[in-house]
């Protein structure tokens, strides 16, 4: 019997608790400085290495049938979730009428179109040796930029911008990976996060907006040559800080350790709480520095919650279209009455 590794689940986990964690962030970037570096240095990893870790699990993209598990997989869940974002939007800000574009995803389903598309890329540039696909889809993603109509328009931008992290992650071994566990590397990692930190700290003018992958180079006030190096440069920043996480993440069991499969789950339905919370009264109780820990220990909350078996049961119709959870939580429901009314009826 295979033994599941336990390395990736915790990889998962960990990296989507700090995606939660970024977007819970993002409504104090301007009012803290420390803050804001926080928000970078998370930046320059958090998705990156998600969907590094993403196309490591890419197999059989070959086989018979793999476009339509994907589509099922992918693109059902992102038509589902766009309509009910499209009406949770329309109540949350009392917008004047209901828009649906299934072709501009919103907010955080950009991620669910990319990853469709890299597995249907990756049918072309896993033809060729590793070098030479992540040699090309680096030269797409600098090039994209100056291409103004490479938009948010079915998360073009983004797709062939991150695109090099997902071939690093299917052409990535294993082997590699159990090398970055040694002392001398996480001591060389623990610097490299202090550079960073440092780094945008003392030089703030840096725009986060470099690390979301989705604007122009005309929208971020870099027009010139130069701007395909300052994205190199990101691309290279981004690489070093996922190597050097990757190197501190538990190669153990632990109690989060299962729920690393679920991801999915807690990426598509931690918005909802994100977006009430950004437009609520309770962020004002964060401004102040020394609730950020709470914030934390909120977002690690809601990554639990959103995780657990109980919100799978109800909310994989929407997201697997299935109903085998829902199902096994009903007949557990059901014992349990039965079990209590026996125990009842026995006195």
């Amino acid at each position: 019997m295979k033994t599941r590794n336990y390395y990736f689940d915790n990889a998962k986990f960990i990296l989507i608790f700090f995606v939660v964690f970024g977007h819970f962030l993002t409504s104090f970037i301007e009012d803290n400085e420390t803050i804001y570096t926080i928000y970078k240095v998370i930046y320059t990893f958090h998705m990156p290495a998600f969907i590094l870790v993403s196309g490591f699990f890419t197999k059989g993209f070959y086989q018979k049938g793999y476009v339509q598990k994907i589509t099922k997989k992918l693109i059902f869940p992102y038509l589902i979730f766009q309509i009910i974002y499209s009406v949770f939007y329309y109540f949350l800000y009392d917008q004047s009428e209901i828009t649906l574009n299934p072709f501009n995803p919103q907010w955080s389903l950009w991620f669910l179109i990319s990853l469709f598309c890299w597995n249907l890329m990756l049918l072309f540039f896993a033809k060729y040796k590793a070098v030479i696909s992540i040699t090309v889809s680096l030269a797409i993603g600098l090039l994209a930029g100056y291409a103004d109509w490479v938009s948010n328009y079915l998360s073009l931008s983004r797709t062939l911008v991150f695109f090099p992290f997902f071939l690093l992650g299917y052409y990535l071994k294993k082997e590699y990976i159990y090398s970055l566990f040694k002392i001398r590397f996480r001591l060389l990692a623990l610097a490299v996060f202090v550079i960073v930190f440092t780094g945008f700290y003392f030089y703030p003018d840096i725009s986060y907006k470099w690390l979301l992958g989705s604007n122009s180079y005309e929208e971020l006030g870099a027009t010139s040559v130069a701007a395909i190096f300052k994205r190199l440069g990101f691309y290279l920043l981004s690489v070093l800080m996922v190597v050097s996480v990757m190197g501190f993440i538990p190669r153990k069991q632990y109690f989060f350790t299962n729920l690393g499969k679920n991801t999915l789950y807690i990426y598509l339905l931690h918005g909802f709480f994100v977006k009430v919370f950004r437009e609520s009264q309770i962020q004002n109780y964060f401004k102040n520095p020394e609730h950020f820990i709470l914030l934390a220990a909120i977002s690690l909350l809601l990554t639990l919650l959103l995780s657990d078996k109980v919100t799978i049961s109800f909310t994989q119709p929407l997201i697997e279209l299935k109903l085998s959870q829902l199902k096994l939580l009903k007949a557990r429901v059901v014992s349990m009455i039965k079990f209590y009314r026996k125990k009842f009826q026995s006195r």
